[in-house]
C-alpha cells in the first residue's frame, strides 16, 4: 500500500519569513506507520517548494498513491481541501484523508464544503492513522469505519463522527521518522542553520480564551526530558540541525522537567552544537529569575513572550492575568541574562484605535525588547473568544485567518488604516534597532543573531512577502486607502456547522444554569437548616458568597501549579482510563 503525505502550499507572510519550517506532523505519522509495517510512504512539501496546483497534480500522478493525506490549520484549509480534490480527480479510487486542528473542530464545515474527502482524523493522529490504514489494508474499509474512533466522514447526506479516540498516553513510545524530510530545505534565516521543531509536552493545564491548544490536546502530558534530548541529539548528529524551537506553547510550565531537560543538554555537550528558543509566559520568567543564566548555558538564546497587549483592559479580555509592570520586568530579566527577547502584541480588536496602537509602540520602546511583533487578532472559529465576539466577526474566509490580515474591523478605523499604523510601528521600531542597537550592543553571538533577524525582515520587505504586503497592494502610507485584502465574501458557515455550534451552546447554557441552580439550592439549605459543608467546617469561618476562583489562563496571577501538581496531572493522564467517549461534536464547543 502506497501512502502520499502532502503539506499544503500556503504562505501568508507571517512566521515563514524567519525560515522554512519542517512539518513535524509528517515525521510523527510516518514513524508509527513504519512500526505497523507500512513502509511505502512518500512526502511532498508543497509549502516549502512553493508548488502550484499543476505541480501537485503531476506529483500525485507520478507516485500513484492508494492513500493521500494532508493536514490543515485554519488558514491553510482551502489549500488542503483542494489538494485532496486534485487527488480524487487524478485517482478516483484513492482514499483522501485530512487531519489537523481546523478539521478536528470544524469537520461539519469541511465535509459540507469538500464532500470528496473520505475521512477526517480528529485529534492526535498517530494511533488513529494506523488504525485507519490497517482497516484499508485488510479490506475493512468502508464497512468498519464506524468502529474506528476519532473519525468523521460522510455517509450519504449525513455527516458522521465516531466517538473521540483516547489521547496518546505514552508520548515517548512515539518514534518519529525524521528521515522522511529533506533537511537541506529547512533553514532558520537569522542563523543560516538547519532548524527543527521537536516537542516536550502536549496539552496545557490552562485555558486562554483565544487559544485552542488545550482543546486539541485535551490532556496535559510531558515527556521524559532524556527522551526529548535523545531526539534532539539525533537531529543534530544525523541531520545537522543547528537550531530548534520547542513546539510547546509553554515548555516552562513544569519547572522541574524543564530544568532536567537543560541539565541533559549540558551533560551531552549539545549547547556547543545547537541553540534553541521557546515561547513562554511572563510569570514563568519572573519565577525563574535566578535560573535564566543556567537556561542560557543550556543553549536557550531566544524567548518569545506573549505580552499580548499594552492596555491592561486587553490583557483581561484575553484572560492573561499579567500586568504591564510584569511584562516590562520579564523582558529586562531576559536581556540581562543575554537571551534575545521578543515581545508579542495582539492588535486589531473591535476597540482598537490610533491611540491604542501608538500605546503599543510606546510600550515596546519603554520595555526595550530585542524584537517586537504586532500580530492581527485572529479569532479561531473553535476558540471561546470567537463565541464571545459574536456578530463582530463578519469575515468567514478562513484563508485570511493568518495573524497578518485584520479579520475584525475596528469601530474607529478601517482595515487599511489599521494595517498602515501597524506597519508604522514596525518601521519605527526596527529602524531604531538597525541604526542604534543591533550593530553596537551585546556579545558577538547576540549581535550576529539580531543582525540575522534584521536580515530576515529586510529580505521579506524587499520581496513584499512580509505581512502579505505585495498581495494586498500596500506600498506605504500613501496606499492605505487602496489596500485590498481580497476577502472571499461568498465563504459562509455551513448549516451543519451552525447547527452544531448552536447545539453545543445550548448544552453549555443548560449546564451552567443547572450548576447555578444547584449552588443556589445549596446556599438556601445552608441558611435555613444549618447544613455545614466540609468547606465551612471551621466554626469561626463566616459564610461567603464569593464564587470559586476561575482558572488562571496561561497560569497567570498568583495561582500557579507546583511541580508536584503538574507531575500528578501528567501522571494521571498517563494512567487513568478515558471516561466514556463522546463524539467531538458533543464534547467540544465550537
Amino acid at each position: 500500500m502506497r501512502i502520499l503525505l502532502i503539506h499544503p502550499n500556503y504562505l501568508s507572510g507571517g512566521a515563514e519569513i524567519a525560515g522554512s519550517w519542517p512539518p513535524a506532523w509528517v515525521a510523527y505519522l510516518t514513524g508509527p506507520l513504519n512500526v505497523a509495517g507500512f513502509e511505502d510512504i512518500h512526502f511532498v512539501d508543497a509549502m516549502t517548494d512553493k508548488m502550484d496546483e499543476d505541480q501537485i497534480r503531476a506529483k500525485i500522478k507520478e507516485i500513484q498513491p492508494d492513500i493521500v493525506g494532508t493536514t490543515a490549520i485554519t488558514p491553510s484549509i482551502y489549500k488542503a481541501e483542494r489538494i485532496l480534490e486534485i487527488a480524487k480527480e487524478e485517482l478516483p479510487n484513492c482514499l483522501a484523508i485530512l487531519g489537523g486542528i481546523h478539521a478536528t473542530f470544524m469537520y461539519k464545515q469541511v465535509l459540507s464544503e469538500a464532500p470528496w474527502i473520505d475521512a477526517i482524523i480528529r485529534g492526535e493522529g498517530e494511533e488513529i492513522m494506523v488504525n485507519l490504514v490497517e482497516a484499508i489494508h485488510e479490506g475493512r474499509w468502508p464497512s468498519d469505519r464506524d468502529q474506528i474512533r476519532g473519525l468523521a466522514y460522510r455517509d450519504g447526506d449525513q455527516i458522521v463522527a465516531t466517538p473521540a479516540a483516547p489521547t496518546v498516553k505514552n508520548l515517548d513510545a512515539i518514534k518519529p521518522n525524521w528521515d522522511i524530510l529533506e533537511w537541506h530545505k529547512y533553514i532558520y534565516v537569522p542563523l543560516n542553520k538547519r532548524v527543527a521543531i521537536p516537542n516536550m509536552a502536549r496539552g496545557c493545564p490552562f485555558t486562554c480564551s483565544f487559544c485552542s491548544q488545550w482543546k486539541f490536546w485535551r490532556d496535559y502530558r510531558i515527556r521524559d526530558p532524556k527522551a526529548v534530548v535523545d531526539e534532539i541529539e539525533e537531529l543534530v548528529e544525523k541531520h545537522n540541525v543547528g537550531f530548534f524551537i520547542l513546539a510547546d506553547e509553554e515548555p516552562t510550565i513544569n519547572r522541574k522537567k524543564f530544568i532536567q531537560f537543560c541539565e541533559e543538554l549540558i551533560a551531552r555537550g549539545l549547547p556547543d552544537k545547537v541553540q534553541w528558543g521557546i515561547n513562554t509566559r511572563v510569570t514563568d520568567v519572573m519565577r525563574d529569575e535566578e535560573l535564566l543564566p543556567f537556561y542560557r548555558k543550556a543553549g536557550m538564546v531566544h524567548v518569545s513572550l506573549g505580552t499580548e497587549a499594552a492596555a491592561q483592559l486587553k490583557l483581561n479580555l484575553f484572560n492573561k492575568e499579567t500586568t504591564i509592570e510584569q511584562n516590562k520586568k520579564a523582558i529586562r530579566l531576559l536581556r540581562e541574562a543575554d537571551i534575545v527577547v521578543e515581545a508579542q502584541f495582539i492588535v486589531g480588536l473591535e476597540n482598537e484605535t490610533a491611540e491604542t496602537l501608538e500605546e503599543t509602540y510606546r510600550m515596546a520602546e519603554d520595555w526595550k525588547p530585542d524584537l517586537a511583533n504586532w500580530a492581527m487578532y485572529t479569532p479561531w472559529p473553535f476558540s471561546t473568544l470567537f463565541e464571545e465576539l459574536d456578530d463582530k466577526v463578519e469575515i468567514f474566509d478562513f484563508e485570511k485567518y493568518n495573524f497578518v490580515t485584520p479579520i475584525i474591523k475596528p469601530e474607529a478605523m478601517d482595515r487599511g488604516e489599521l494595517l498602515d499604523r501597524v506597519m508604522n510601528n514596525y518601521r519605527r521600531f526596527y529602524m531604531k534597532k538597525a541604526l542604534f542597537s543591533y550593530p553596537w550592543k551585546g556579545t558577538g553571538y547576540r549581535r550576529k543573531y539580531l543582525l540575522g533577524c534584521l536580515k530576515a525582515f529586510l529580505k521579506a520587505g524587499v520581496q513584499r512577502s512580509f505581512y502579505d504586503l505585495g498581495r494586498v497592494n500596500y506600498w506605504g502610507p500613501q496606499s492605505k486607502g487602496k489596500v485590498d485584502f481580497a476577502f472571499d465574501e461568498t465563504r459562509k458557515i455551513a448549516k451543519a456547522q451552525w447547527d452544531d455550534w448552536e447545539s453545543s451552546a445550548d448544552k453549555a447554557a443548560r449546564k451552567r444554569a443547572h450548576k447555578a441552580s444547584l449552588n443556589s439550592l445549596e446556599g438556601k439549605m445552608d441558611d435555613t437548616v444549618g447544613v455545614v459543608s466540609t468547606k465551612a467546617a471551621q466554626p469561626t469561618a463566616a459564610p461567603t458568597t464569593e464564587p470559586a476562583a476561575a482558572p488562571k489562563a496561561c497560569g497567570g496571577g498568583d495561582q500557579q501549579m507546583s511541580d508536584e501538581q503538574l507531575e500528578a496531572l501528567a501522571n494521571a493522564s498517563m494512567t487513568e482510563a478515558d471516561p466514556q467517549p463522546k463524539a467531538r461534536a458533543e464534547s467540544e464547543p465550537a
